[in-house]
C-alpha cells in the first residue's frame, strides 16, 4: 500500500460525529418592498427594470426599448410578440447565432436581494442564447418575486431542469486596468419586464 492509500485508509476510519442540518425556515433578508428592492439592485448592476401593466403591453414597451427597435436580429421566446419567431429561424447549430442582436426571453423567478433573475433551458433551445446576444430582455411575472436567494432555491426544481442560472445585470469585467468593460462575457445591456401588478405588501 502506498503512501496516498495508507492516508486514505486512515482517513475512512475516523469516526464522523452525525450533525443535523440546521433549520433555515425564515432564513435571510426580507424587505417591505421586495419588487422596488429588485428594481433598485437590478439599476445598481447595470439593468433597467420596466414595468408593465399586462400581456397586452409587452409589445409596446419593447418598441420603447432603442436597442430593440433597432436591431437588425431578434431571436423572440415570448409568446406574443411579434417579431421573429423562434421556429422560423435557423438556428439548429447554436453557432449560427452569433450575430444575433436582441434575444427577448422569459424569466422564471426574481430575487429582491441582488437584483438577479432564475432562467433555464425550459424556455430555450440553445442555452448559448442567454450570452451570445448582444442585448438581452426578460419577460418576468412580477408576482414571481422572492425576497432572498434561500427562498430562491426553495423554489426551484432540479429534476427535469439540464441548466440553469441566475443573471445580474449585463456582463462586466473591470480586470483589465481597473476600467469598466460592458459585454465582456455576455449581453451588453439587460432590461427586464415586470409584466403584472406587483405582489401585495405584507400588513404591518
Amino acid at each position: 500500500m502506498n503512501s496516498k492509500n495508507k492516508i486514505l485508509a486512515s482517513i475512512r476510519k475516523q469516526p464522523v460525529r452525525e450533525i443535523s442540518l440546521p433549520d433555515s425556515n425564515g432564513f435571510g433578508i426580507r424587505y417591505e418592498d421586495p419588487l422596488g428592492q429588485f428594481e433598485n439592485m437590478l439599476e445598481r448592476v447595470g439593468g433597467v427594470a420596466l414595468r408593465v401593466a399586462d400581456q397586452a403591453q409587452i409589445a409596446e414597451t419593447l418598441e420603447s426599448i432603442e436597442v430593440y427597435r433597432s436591431a437588425k436580429w431578434v431571436l423572440n421566446g415570448v409568446p406574443g410578440v411579434q417579431r421573429d419567431n423562434p421556429d422560423e429561424v435557423p438556428v439548429g447549430d447554436p453557432r449560427a447565432l452569433e450575430q444575433l442582436d436582441v434575444a427577448v426571453l422569459p424569466g422564471e423567478l426574481m430575487v429582491a436581494e441582488n437584483g438577479a433573475i432564475w432562467v433555464s433551458t425550459e424556455n430555450v433551445k440553445h442555452r448559448v442564447v442567454y450570452v451570445i446576444a448582444e442585448h438581452l430582455i426578460l419577460v418576468v411575472d412580477a408576482q414571481q418575486i422572492v425576497h432572498n436567494l434561500h427562498e430562491a432555491y426553495d423554489r426551484l426544481s432540479f429534476e427535469q431542469v439540464q441548466y440553469g442560472l441566475f443573471i445580474s445585470g449585463p456582463s462586466k469585467t473591470a480586470d483589465i486596468a481597473a476600467t469598466l468593460v460592458k459585454g465582456a462575457q455576455g449581453a451588453r445591456s439587460l432590461h427586464v419586464l415586470l409584466v403584472g401588478p406587483p405582489p401585495p405588501t405584507p400588513e404591518r
